[in-house]
């Protein structure tokens, strides 16, 4: 069994990427903070944690005289959250076996 992935395994960050992943689209920073419960710092200082682990890519694009943020799972975050599952599932299931 591989360990945890500490980038992912922080609760937070755990949220956003269990959006991510659930909604297979990206999410717009309004959205994810709702989802997160973060305030707005906190939640740019988690995605941008994910985004130099290659978790997430982030993009910025003008919507009127405003700019909408949308937050994308990367392949690569997708494959690291499908891991860190992996590793909860297997904790659960040797504490069933047990």
């Amino acid at each position: 069994m591989s360990g945890a992935d500490d980038i992912i395994h922080q609760p937070i960050r755990l949220r956003i990427m269990a959006a991510l992943e659930a909604g297979g689209e990206p999410i717009d920073f309004s959205r994810l903070k709702d989802i997160s419960g973060a305030t707005d710092g906190n939640l740019g200082a988690h995605l941008a944690t994910l985004e130099r682990a290659g978790y997430v890519r982030i993009a910025k694009e003008p919507v009127g005289r405003r700019t909408r943020t949308l937050v994308h799972l990367t392949a690569s975050g997708r494959g690291a959250f499908r891991a860190h599952l992996d590793f909860l599932r297997a904790i659960l299931d040797a504490a069933k076996d047990h």
